[in-house]
């Protein structure tokens, strides 16, 4: 109830926040972030004309007139971007000392705004979702090839909750006759060696599909040991245990077009609304935090879109 609660009251969400030093980059950030840190607003900034998107300028202005009684707390804007929704705008803003992303979206006209998640309506509300995933989903998959259900799992290969949830995900492929699951990477920049991993990866699956699934579970195993400054040598062990070659895999992770490839993958979670990791899309229909749901509501929710007509 409190979190419902919390989507429409903005005070009370950021009233928590408390001092903490500028965050460089958020916890669960929108990824693809079309506005600089509060430190680097530009006073020129502005939109096109006819636009209702507001600038940095504005959404700063509106930070500063709601905390500015407390110099000690600090926020970074992320993410300014339209939605698919005719004239609101989605504006992501790290802020307190949890480093945690908090979504607003500004309604048409700019004069107020909502908290929370933006949700899609309608008879069938997750087919625009679903049919866009159809078409630019291409990451690595397994399972059924005429699926009657598809999960499409958004996942940061550094990520501890990824690491939690990837069990989750592989009891319900087995648990469900006629799946198939993609998986897109989705490295989020705060943490500094996951854009590697999903390179490594995607040179991985090109090269041995099958290894795919085998290196990204070593990736998991080893997070606890992966550095920064270690991560190419472990990437390429790693590689090297599935069955490639190590050298062949690290000379192909460093290849721009690996990278963009990745970043394509991104491009399409930030069109889809991801936001945090792991995101699995059932059908089209989206669910996160995967450790926080009872199994047994997520296996319903499986077996309940796999048996809708049109998808």
């Amino acid at each position: 109830m409190k979190s419902i609660v919390a989507m429409f009251a903005l005070s009370a969400v950021f009233a928590t926040a408390q001092a903490t030093v500028p965050s460089k980059a958020p916890a669960k950030p929108t990824v693809r972030s079309k506005a600089a840190s509060a430190s680097k607003a530009s006073s020129s900034a502005a939109v096109k004309p006819g636009s209702e998107t507001p600038t940095q300028e504005t959404v700063n202005a509106f930070m500063h007139r709601m905390f500015g009684q407390d110099p000690t707390i600090q926020w970074e804007i992320v993410d300014i971007s339209p939605t698919s929704a005719p004239g609101v705008s989605h504006v992501g803003v790290v802020v307190g000392k949890n480093q945690s992303l908090t979504e607003l979206y500004v309604l048409p006209g700019g004069k107020a705004a909502v908290v929370g998640d933006l949700i899609p309506f309608g008879a069938d509300p997750f087919a625009e979702a679903r049919n866009k995933l159809a078409a630019d989903a291409h990451g690595p998959h397994r399972g059924s090839q005429r699926p009657s259900v598809t999960l499409v799992e958004f996942s940061d290969l550094q990520c501890p909750h990824c690491k939690e949830g990837q069990p989750i995900v592989d009891r319900l492929m087995a648990e469900t006759p006629n799946a198939q699951l993609i998986f897109e990477p989705f490295p989020l920049p705060m943490h500094p060696w996951a854009q590697s991993a999903a390179q490594y990866a995607e040179c991985v699956a090109e090269e041995k599909p099958e290894a795919f699934w085998t290196f990204i579970q070593g990736v998991y195993d080893a997070q606890a040991d992966i550095t920064e400054a270690n991560a190419p040598k472990k990437f390429a062990g790693l590689a090297q245990q599935a069955g490639l070659n190590d050298v062949t895999t690290t000379a192909c992770a460093a290849k721009p077009a690996t990278k963009a490839k990745v970043d394509q993958a991104k491009d399409l979670g930030v069109a889809l609304g991801v936001n945090s990791t792991p995101t699995l899309f059932v059908n089209g229909r989206k669910l996160t935090s995967l450790k926080e749901v009872p199994y047994e509501s997520l296996k319903a929710i499986v077996d309940f879109e796999a048996k809708q007509p049109g998808k």
